[in-house]
């Protein structure tokens, strides 16, 4: 466990006001470590940094004596809980990396997982059915092709993610927005936890730390900076996704977007990602190869000898004229009798026997969409 000092020493160098991250890795540099920092004089922090931030920083951080009581509470409180700082050999190396690393991280769960090759699935947080299932289904074929699945715990995209990579037995990282015990959304503290048993969870803020707006993007690069790529499933326009995605770019690492319907907000992001250059995937086997990794291999007599070598299995009904009718598109009612030319009631009726059998989805508004696996 980290000593009580040094990790008094990084919280005043974290929290002093005025001091971002980019000055505090100067100081760092300058004087090795954050005790070292501490006790400089300020002419001498004043050579490093000028002498309005040395000024912040001889003054010292109000708010160190609380997180660091607060730090040390955490750390108490189970076997699987760890600080891991800049200056850190378990400090993960492609964070180390990117362009802007935290100077600490709190984890909960097994530091080994931020080290191992990992991709980042990212997406909405009002996503579609079908973005939902693309997740889960992205997930689990990266997470059981060795890769560990990190995203930020959000509603959405990002829990699908997180479910898909636990599915397949794989490890997931949960970047949080907030201190590492305040689970945001609270109804995914269950969900939490199933990660810390087979990953991790990690966070930046000191421990009590709320769910602040501000945060959020912040938690956005640490995410990119794990990852040797981002896949953006689905997101709109103004989207936090999108900022991960910029930051993964800026990191000099892989961006993914999966297509969609040109009259879904949800695929705007994803349109504009592929325009700008991201790479345009359809299935898991495209993210692997791009990342040089080596799909999973199928478990034996998992193979159908009825099926060609070169097909798969569907998992909609063969030859349904209502499918055909529906396309991919969400659709009206109205549309969707003009289309096929069925009575009401029996459209209603065979729209419910699909929607029962998982090949259809009612959104809001009286839409149908059709529902098939990525």
């Amino acid at each position: 466990m980290i000593d009580v000092d040094e990790l008094g020493a990084w919280l005043q160098l974290q929290l002093a006001p005025g001091i971002g991250r980019e000055s505090a890795r100067r100081l760092l540099r300058a004087f090795g470590t954050p005790q070292g920092v501490v006790a400089a004089s300020r002419a001498a922090l004043s050579e490093v940094i000028g002498p309005r931030q040395a000024d912040a920083m001889a003054r010292g951080a109000a708010p160190m004596p609380a997180a660091l009581a607060a730090a040390r509470r955490w750390l108490e409180g189970g076997s699987d809980r760890h600080v891991l700082t800049l200056g850190d050999p378990a400090y993960p190396p492609a964070l180390l990396q990117s362009p802007d690393p935290p100077l600490l991280l709190y984890v909960q769960g097994d530091p080994a997982a931020l080290c191992a090759a990992s991709v980042a699935v990212v997406g909405s947080r009002k996503p579609s059915a079908q973005g939902l299932d693309n997740a889960r289904h992205f997930a689990q074929a990266l997470g059981e092709a060795g890769l560990v699945v990190v995203s930020g715990l959000a509603l959405g995209i990002d829990a699908a993610a997180h479910e898909g990579a636990l599915a397949g037995g794989a490890s997931t990282i949960a970047v949080l927005g907030t201190g590492i015990d305040r689970i945001y959304p609270p109804r995914h503290a269950g969900l939490a936890a199933r990660i810390a048993g087979q990953g991790a969870l990690v966070s930046e803020f000191v421990p009590g730390t709320a769910p602040l707006a501000e945060n959020f993007p912040q938690r956005n690069r640490i995410i990119a900076g794990l990852a040797l790529g981002t896949l953006v499933v689905e997101a709109a326009l103004r989207s936090g996704s999108l900022i991960t995605a910029r930051l993964a770019n800026e990191a000099g690492r892989e961006v993914f977007a999966l297509p969609g319907s040109i009259h879904a907000e949800q695929s705007r992001g994803c349109h504009a990602l592929i325009r700008e250059g991201a790479r345009l995937v359809e299935t898991p086997a495209e993210v692997l190869e791009e990342l040089r990794r080596p799909a999973a291999a199928a478990p034996a007599g998992a193979s159908d000898p009825a099926l060609p070598p070169d097909e798969e299995p569907t998992h909609e009904p063969p030859h349904e004229p209502l499918l055909e009718a529906l396309g991919h598109d969400p659709i009206g009612l109205d549309s969707l009798q003009a289309r096929c030319g069925w009575p009401t009631a029996e459209l209603l009726a065979r729209l419910l026997e699909l929607e029962l059998a998982g090949h259809v989805v009612r959104l809001p508004g009286g839409l149908y969409q059709r529902r098939g696996r990525a």
